[in-house]
């Protein structure tokens, strides 16, 4: 067997353990499966993890990334904010169409957390690595496109976050794909409300003038 870095190898192990817990569920996914998959030994898989919560962790922030990094890349800006916000869901949402598997286990893994003792902090992440990446993105646009928001940050990150997550369980539910373009459409309008153009830092605001909503919010 090739040598490998352990942050490869460890890589090539959460790939593989996604596959398998995608396939067969997280509860039923063994370390022997998982190692089988990735064409290494069981010393090799217990080296680079030294308990399932690693493994679990891993898996988490490796299917965040997946797709934290398509919309990253649709977030560049278009000739108009909705353009540019529309393009950022529709990469997300291609990513749901052509993974609805890997998108299944993110509810999977949640529940698992909940549900096992010791695990529950690890749910807890999850939903707090959704916010962050919401966070990063609003934070990527707002310096990409010189905007302003009508509501703060946290509380705008926290709301997509959340959006996205029922949307995409809808989704996989319901299916009905016809309807989700309005959908998208509906949801990129209701977003585009909340944001603003920023007023530039040198302008001069009169001094009777009242403070902007926008303002108020950063």
């Amino acid at each position: 067997m090739p040598r490998m870095p352990s942050a490869e190898r460890r890589r090539q192990l959460t790939e593989a353990a996604i596959r398998v817990m995608a396939r067969d569920g997280v509860a039923t996914a063994t370390t022997r499966a998982i190692a089988a998959e990735a064409g290494v030994s069981l010393s090799v898989f217990h080296y680079c993890f030294d308990s399932k919560q690693a493994l679990v962790e891993s898996v988490i922030t490796a299917i965040t990334d997946h797709y934290v990094t398509l919309v990253k890349e649709a977030l560049r800006p278009k000739a108009t904010l909705e353009d540019t916000v529309r393009a950022g869901f529709q990469a997300y949402w291609e990513h749901v169409r052509a993974h609805p598997d890997e998108h299944m286990l993110t509810y999977e893994l949640t529940q698992y957390a909940l549900r096992r003792p010791g695990f529950e902090h690890l749910a807890r992440r999850q939903h707090e690595m959704y916010r962050e990446a919401y966070t990063d993105l609003i934070e990527q646009l707002r310096a990409d496109m010189h905007l302003g928001l009508r509501v703060p940050v946290a509380v705008l990150a926290r709301y997509l976050a959340a959006m996205t997550d029922g949307l995409t369980l809808n989704y996989l539910v319901l299916g009905e794909e016809a309807a989700w373009s309005g959908v998208l459409d509906t949801v990129t309008a209701h977003v585009a409300s909340l944001v603003t153009a920023e007023r530039p830092a040198d302008a001069p605001r009169p001094a009777d003038a009242p403070r902007p909503a926008e303002d108020a919010a950063r």
